[in-house]
């Protein structure tokens, strides 16, 4: 027997037991995994957007591809029978953090939140002690309920895919319910403030040095120290560039542009928070889709995060692009930026914007201790 991961989003969680929860499916890509499945084997229901464990049910059947309708978002037709051991409400789910002192690949993390990748895809085979202990905490939920309140918006969450000649993607927005911890701490607050500060300035520098300026547009109602961002002068209501959709959302979602015309000046991607990577992912995407774009990118980051900024941008992922990231962007620290106009401040009139890149670093891959 073999314990293996279903994922389900609010919506098909539901749709799935309002068809008789007797029937689970995946996408036609993962047909040859589905085929490894077999009566017996079980499956870890859970809930991408609330982060949580709803249920376990047996396979009764071998696979078998159908197209009869059960899902609204997608066919899943690459489906196999099953019947439900334990099931449970999403108000009484099981938070995946809340066994992480149980679950093996909680342990020994190379990074705070590398344990979310094993979540990537279903079907996916998972060790038998995790299976286990996940079914125990669950048959004890449906036996003594816990109601957990929680978003609705990260329940019904799921990312839309755009169409590129990549194939299709999805672009994560920043402010995804999924992206946002429920309960932040003190220390997410204090870097949250300091990320909304460094935007602030350098929205207000790329004013000051005449140029046109844009803010990713889902933090344009933040107030940061009485400034309020959507009111900065030279600020754009909308992008004067054209690309396709998936490049234009990512560029959309950067935390500042600073533009000339049409033309792109400089982009901005503030890491100031401890995992540092919903930026290097944005920029990676970017590269990505427009390997060609000629647009001076820059991570600004706290300088006790240098090590870490280098560390990351020289991972695999990002090393073959091509370019690889660390060739097209460069690491701005605050103090350098904060330092420099302190300095000349009654003259920034003046000064010409590529004075950014005299402050900014390279990323030499030589700097990281990662293996490439």
């Amino acid at each position: 027997m073999t314990y293996w991961l279903d994922l389900f989003t609010g919506k098909s969680w539901q749709e799935f037991l309002n068809a008789g929860a007797s029937v689970s499916g995946f996408r036609e890509a993962r047909w040859k995994t589905v085929q490894r499945l077999h009566p017996g084997d079980r499956l870890i229901c859970y809930l991408t957007g609330i982060s949580r464990f709803v249920g376990i049910l047996e396979v009764t059947s071998e696979a078998y591809q159908e197209t009869t309708p059960i899902w609204s978002d997608d066919l899943f037709p690459c489906r196999v029978q099953v019947k439900p051991l334990v099931t449970l409400d999403p108000a009484t789910a099981v938070p995946v953090l809340s066994l992480k002192d149980q679950l093996t690949f909680f342990q020994n993390l190379t990074s705070p939140g590398a344990w979310t990748g094993h979540f990537r895809g279903s079907p996916a085979a998972w060790k038998s002690e995790d299976g286990d202990a996940i079914y125990r905490t669950l048959l004890k939920a449906k036996a003594d309920p816990i109601l957990r309140p929680f978003d609705e918006r990260k329940l019904s969450y799921r990312p839309k895919l755009i169409k590129t000649k990549l194939g299709p993607v999805s672009i994560p927005d920043s402010d995804s319910p999924e992206q946002k911890p429920e309960n932040p701490s003190t220390s997410d607050q204090r870097e949250a403030s300091q990320h909304d500060r460094m935007q602030a300035c350098l929205a207000k520098l790329g004013g000051d040095l005449g140029l046109d300026v844009w803010i990713a547009r889902n933090d344009r109602g933040r107030t940061v120290d009485n400034l309020k961002l959507a009111e900065l002068p030279r600020l754009l209501e909308e992008l004067p560039i054209h690309f396709d959709a998936a490049t234009t959302k990512t560029i959309e979602l950067i935390d500042v542009l600073w533009l000339r015309g049409k033309t792109i000046v400089a982009a901005f991607e503030i890491e100031s928070t401890t995992s540092i990577y919903s930026g290097l992912l944005r920029m990676g995407d970017l590269i990505a889709m427009q390997p060609n774009l000629n647009i001076p990118l820059y991570i600004v980051a706290p300088d006790d995060r240098r090590e870490k900024v280098m560390n990351e941008i020289n991972r695999p992922t990002f090393s073959r692009l091509e370019p690889p990231m660390r060739e097209m962007c460069k690491f701005l620290p605050f103090s350098a930026l904060q330092n420099r106009l302190s300095q000349v401040a009654q003259f920034i009139a003046y000064m010409r914007p590529d004075f950014i890149d005299e402050l900014a670093e390279i990323f030499d891959e030589d700097d990281s201790d990662s293996a490439a």
